[in-house]
Order: C-alpha cells, then structure tokens, then sequence
C-alpha cells in the first residue's frame, strides 16, 4: 500500500506541474491573441492614413504605440509613452511579428511587460505598431494556482492514503481470515475448512473453490485409508490361516497330515498372491490415471471373439459350447451334455455378422473377460452366455457375460464395483475373493475407452461390456 500512495503522490505531483504549465501557457496566449488584435486594428488605421491622437485602445491594461524606422513615436495611447518606445530599435529584427518581453520598470509598470510588434504603412513609410501588456496578473494567477496546488496536495494524498488504507484493509481482511484458518487446519480433523466471507466476490470464490478441494482431498484420503484397512485385513486373513495351520502341525508332530497342510498352505498361498497381484496393479492404475502421468500402454488390434474363445477355453470343467445365434429370451441356448459336472457350463454365441475388432491391450481385455467368465460362473445355476454383437450402435461393440444365477439387487449395482465389495451372498460362495475383481475392471476398460453396466436377465444378471470400434485392420 505504501507503494501505491508514494505512486499515486508522484503521479499526483507530475499531474500539478503540467497543470501549472498548461495554465501560464493559456493565459499568455490569451494575453498574446488580445495584443496582436489591437495591433492588426492600428496597422489598419494607419495604412489608411487613418491613425487618430491618441489612439484608442479598449480598457486600460494595453499600451499602444507607432513608431517610425527611426524610433520616433508617430502616435501612441492615452497612457502610453510618447518619447520613449516600448522597444528599442535596434531590437526589432526583420519586417515581421514579432514578441518579445521587457522590464516593467522602464514603462512604468511593474513586473515584466509583454510587447508584440506588428509591421504598418502609412503614406508609403513603413511603421511599426507596438502593443504592451503586463503579465502580472499571469503572475499572480500562476502563484494562486501554485498556493493552492501546495495546500490541497498532502491533504488529497493523506486523504487517499487514509481511504487506500480503509480500502486495502477491507479487502485484504477475508484473505488474512483464509490465512489464518489455513493455519489452523491440522488434518486431524475432517470438519477443518476455511471460513467463507459472506460478500460475492472473488474472494468468497476463492474460499468456496479452496473449500471444495479440501473436500476432494480428504475423500481421496478416507479412500486411502479405507484402501489400506481392508487391503491390511485381507492381507492378514491367509496369513492368520497359514499361521494357524503350521502352529496346529506343529504342535501335532509326526501325526501331522502333511501333505494336507502343504495343500492348504499352497491355497493360501496362492490366495495371499493374487490379493498382491491385485493391490499392484491397483496401485499402477491409480498412478498412471493421475494428471500428468504417462500411461505406457502397448494398445493394438484386438478380436473380441477370438479373445472370447481363448478366455472360455482356458475354464477348467465342462467344456465351451458354440451357439448359433445371439442368445434371448425367446431363443435361451441348450447347454451340452457334460457327464454331470456340477460346474455350469460356458456357451460361447457366435457372432454372425464377422469378425468384432477393438483397440486395447490384450493382457488387459484379457483379465477384464477372465475377471467376468469366473465372476459369472461363480454365481451361475446352469449356465454361462458369452456374445459378441459387432457394432451396435457404430461406435462400439457390445460384449455381454450372462448367467443364471441370483443376480444383484438394483441397489448394489454401483457399490459391487467398488473396491472390497462383497455382498453377503457372494461372501457365503466365494473361495478367496477380496472384491477387487470388478473394481479391477472397470478402471481397466475405462483406461480403454469403453463403458461397463449391470442388467438383469430373467433369471440372473448380464454384464454389458462396451468397447470402441476399431476398423477391420485388413
């Protein structure tokens, strides 16, 4: 704010001499402009022959007076000298106008006098018309606009400086009320924020945008800490189970059923690494998903009926049956005779309008189909649908997972794709899941351009997976 006023002191300043400057300038021509007119009207009347004694002149500041090349006065003003010129003249150069000032004194006036000169003719004798004027009142103009620059200037400066003061201080008052609620916030606790002014301006903007990045950050923080709570919890269940299992073989010696502990050590095992295969490529998602991370992703061609094939063909159990035509509620298909397997099976539908090309990675499309086949078959009574509709609406190929089993409750649809959502249901039936799987694929199709919802199938649940189109590549 100092700054300001010193500026706005100098600007003041400056804006005070030129006033002065313009001021003088304008009066004196004022005073030039009213002399050279009485000259030019005496230059008239002496070109005609006309001049009278004395010679008229309006009001009483002018002094006029004719002179000859010589110096001697032809005819002058009531007031005005008649032996001495106003101007000497050896200081008259050339034939033209002509200005000039002299010392009062020697006219009788007091402070400088200004003397303009104007050639005439009279009866063939070139004359000269003087005209004097004093500048005194110019003076005194001058110095009463100088007087009153010189009073008015500091108190318009501490006048200024006092509303800056008010000013500033109100404006910057709600920003050292952000400041100081940005100092007390601690962390600790989710209800800290800063307080908001009650006036709409940018100021009320900034703390309400400040607000709601506060509100973003400490849900990204209770996601994390929710994160790592069950990802702790899971981590520690197959470790509790191991645990047991080698203190119960332990104690027990040579009666130990080794074999049989090495096998459920082994399924914890291999439980306790999928769990970590997950949380990493969970955490490699949300790094490369942040703004301004790379996403080294090597995306190329995919055939999604190809890549059907292979994911149902890798199932252990009943093998993958071929339908003919897109499954529906009128045209259900049959599934194969399997020997009495209690694991439905898989009826993989053909798709009759060629081949269904996509952009994407195929380890990651991969993962997103195996996560639905085990997710489907899980849950499934009798069967598992697979299909491939090529281009449904020109944009994107439509992959649906559909089985029989009790399907998702409208209400849960959303909340299963979260992280370590498991429904009570799924949690009776499920060997080892954590409920990354879903939420593993939703971010993997999002990263690739496409979409995922639930739907029912009466009876059972359809996952509907869209995918971008890609040109047939040959």
């Amino acid at each position: 704010m100092v700054l300001g006023v010193a500026g706005l002191s100098v600007g003041l300043a400056l804006g005070g001499v030129v006033l002065l400057v313009a001021l003088g300038w304008t009066l004196q021509r004022t005073v030039d402009e009213e002399a050279f007119r009485t000259a030019d009207a005496v230059a008239r009347l002496a070109g005609e022959d006309a001049l009278p004694d004395p010679l008229p002149v309006a009001g009483g500041q002018l002094r006029v007076q004719v002179v000859d090349s010589a110096g001697r006065i032809r005819a002058a003003s009531i007031d005005a000298d008649r032996l001495v010129p106003m101007v000497r003249p050896d200081q008259l150069t050339g034939s033209g106008r002509q200005r000039t000032v002299v010392p009062g004194q020697r006219l009788g006036w007091e402070g400088p006098v200004r003397v303009v000169a104007v050639p005439a003719q009279s009866a063939g004798e070139p004359l000269t018309v003087l005209v004097g004027r004093s500048t005194v009142d110019i003076r005194h103009a001058t110095q009463a606009a100088r007087t009153m620059l010189l009073v008015a200037f500091p108190l318009l400066v501490g006048l200024l400086a006092v509303v800056a003061w008010r000013v500033v201080g109100a404006t910057l008052r709600p920003v050292e009320a952000l400041r100081s609620g940005a100092a007390e916030i601690t962390g600790r606790d989710a209800a800290d924020r800063l307080p908001v002014p009650a006036s709409q301006d940018e100021i009320h903007r900034l703390a309400v945008t400040l607000n709601d990045m506060l509100d973003r950050l400490e849900a990204t923080r209770a996601r994390q800490r929710s994160f790592l709570a069950d990802a702790a919890h899971e981590l520690r269940s197959p470790l509790t189970n191991m645990r047991t299992e080698l203190e119960v073989a332990q104690r027990l010696g040579d009666r130990s059923d080794w074999p049989a502990v090495a096998a459920d050590l082994l399924a914890d095992t291999e439980r306790l690494g999928r769990l970590v295969d997950d949380l990493l490529l969970l955490a490699r998602l949300d790094e490369q998903s942040a703004p301004g991370a790379g996403h080294p992703r090597e995306a190329g061609p995919v055939e999604l009926g190809g890549l059907l094939t292979e994911v149902a063909a890798r199932r252990p159990g009943p093998p993958v049956a071929i339908g003919a035509e897109p499954p529906n509620a009128d045209n259900p298909p049959t599934p194969p005779d399997v020997g009495g397997s209690s694991v439905p099976p898989v009826v993989l539908v053909a798709a009759a309008s060629g081949p269904a090309w996509t952009v994407g990675v195929p380890d990651e499309l991969r993962r997103v189909l195996g996560n639905l086949v085990d997710n489907a078959v899980r849950h499934a009574r009798t069967r598992v649908v697979l299909a491939v509709e090529p281009a449904v609406d020109g944009a994107y190929h439509l992959v649906s997972v559909t089985d029989d089993g009790p399907g998702i409750p409208v209400a849960d649809r959303e909340r299963v794709f979260r992280r370590f959502t498991r429904l009570d249901e799924g949690r009776a039936r499920d060997a080892g899941g954590a409920g990354l799987g879903l939420a593993i694929v939703r971010e993997l199709v999002r990263r690739g351009g496409g979409t995922i919802d639930l739907a029912d199938a009466e009876p059972g649940l359809v996952v509907r997976l869209r995918l971008p189109v890609l040109p047939d590549p040959d």
